[in-house]
């Protein structure tokens, strides 16, 4: 299951700078997007939750929101972060997580972050990945691969103009141009991530930046990523940073995209661990089709404020103890807990129906209703982990769920035709992300046998 890790805040001077820690692997791995970030909102598009989820599984992944972008403190226009401030709060995160050295990924315009920062500090420096990125993103007569004054003057104007409408979409994920929910989360992302004024001066520094000299100075391994076809940033970059950072590494990738998280990722990915922990994924992980269940109870938040604390956690501990008789009735598997959340997978839907339905009627005597969402389709099986766009679905599902309300895909109710399992159609819904879908409720005086 995909959760929003929680957000906290490290204090850099007088600023507050968002960041978020996932997994808890052998090394820490500092993750750097470029330009603008919303580190919540990041986790909301399913594939790049797989990816961040990824990265959990063999470090612990630490992510943060630029000052002046995201969730940490708004800045002046003309007190956008430098580079320099910008390593303070890299810093600073890396304090407040008791990182003492750590690897770095910087996607994009991160890259000179990153690579100011190793120069810097090569004791806190473990090793860089730049993904798509560049030393120098403006052309000069000594680096020609850079883009144009005129050209750059161009964009400026189009995404001040067309910005939270998901400008600059079809360029930046070119394999997903006519992924309409893709393109939704997009626009979306840039209102959260940063105002009209803030990107493109943040955008306009990009522009003004050059960390060409301080590639000499890089004395930790480096991995360079770039895409073929990347239509912003194209490979000369990415063949420039690893011809003039002595020792590194240089993998050109197959595809058209320079966001990070579309095409191909489990080759990106694989390269990525190989380069950071010397093992590579043999192959695909496992995929097997299952039936994802997830239970959560309504109004949880204005019932733990009524009953207190330790009246609250009773009430779980009573609650998770009936769902779990009714998982091994069924043959579930808990995969999951969160708050009140369940998330368990089963062999078989009729299964997983009779199991929702059983919790929320047994939960009853306890004065609360919960809501149960319930998806069939392939999933990936990492270890005792469960993941895939499947796994989104039956959470979005639930999420549409009523009080005391069984909610399946119409997946579901076709896999379990012939079982006698009644239905009502509750119409099609917009799933955030992930289209629409034709949902239906398990009839409430079904009986389970």
């Amino acid at each position: 299951m995909s959760t929003t890790p929680e957000t906290k805040w490290a204090k850099s001077g007088d600023y507050h700078i968002a960041y978020q820690v996932v997994g808890a692997g052998p090394l820490d791995l500092v993750f750097m997007h470029g330009w603008i970030s919303h580190i919540e909102h990041m986790w909301e598009e399913p594939r790049v939750a797989r990816f961040l989820e990824r990265l959990g599984s063999f470090a612990r992944l630490i992510v943060l929101d630029k000052r002046g972008t995201g969730l940490s403190d708004p800045v002046p226009l003309d007190r956008l972060p430098t580079l320099e401030d910008r390593m303070d709060d890299l810093r600073a995160v890396m304090d407040a997580v008791g990182s003492q050295r750590a690897a770095l990924m910087g996607t994009s315009e991160a890259g000179a972050l990153s690579l100011l920062f190793a120069a810097t500090y090569p004791s806190r420096t473990a090793a860089l990945v730049l993904l798509n990125s560049y030393a120098r993103l403006a052309y000069a007569p000594d680096y020609p691969q850079g883009i144009p004054a005129e050209q750059a003057q161009g964009l400026l104007r189009a995404i001040e103009e067309g910005w939270g409408k998901g400008v600059a979409f079809e360029a930046l994920v070119a394999s997903q141009a006519s992924n309409a929910p893709m393109k939704n989360w997009w626009s979306r992302y840039q209102r959260l991530a940063a105002s009209p004024g803030a990107a493109v001066t943040l955008l306009r520094s990009a522009f003004a930046t050059d960390a060409r000299a301080v590639l000499s100075a890089i004395t930790v391994p480096v991995l360079v990523l770039h895409r073929a076809g990347d239509p912003f940033t194209g490979p000369e970059h990415g063949r420039y940073l690893a011809e003039h950072v002595q020792g590194a590494r240089y993998v050109e990738l197959s595809g058209v995209d320079h966001l990070f998280f579309a095409e191909d990722m489990d080759r990106l990915l694989a390269e990525v661990q190989e380069f950071l922990t010397g093992v590579r994924e043999t192959g695909e992980p496992e995929r097997v089709l299952a039936t994802v269940l997830f239970v959560d109870i309504v109004g949880s938040t204005e019932q733990a404020t009524r009953l207190g604390d330790r009246e609250w956690r009773d009430l779980l501990d009573r609650y998770y103890a009936i769902a779990r008789r009714q998982l091994a009735r069924f043959r579930g598997r808990e995969i999951d807990t969160a708050g009140d959340g369940l998330f368990a997978t089963f062999d078989g839907p009729a299964r997983a129906i009779r199991c929702g339905s059983a919790i929320a009627d047994a939960v009853r005597v306890l004065g609360i209703a919960v809501r149960v969402g319930i998806h069939s389709g392939e999933c990936e099986v990492i270890g005792e982990k469960v993941g895939g766009i499947a796994v989104h679905i039956g959470a979005r599902i639930a999420g549409q769920a009523g009080p005391g309300e069984v909610l399946v895909s119409s997946t579901v109710r076709d896999l379990v035709a012939g079982s006698g399992i009644p239905f009502g159609d509750r119409g099609r819904h917009s799933l955030k992300g992930l289209g629409e879908w034709s949902l239906f409720a398990v009839a409430t005086d079904m009986r389970q046998v």
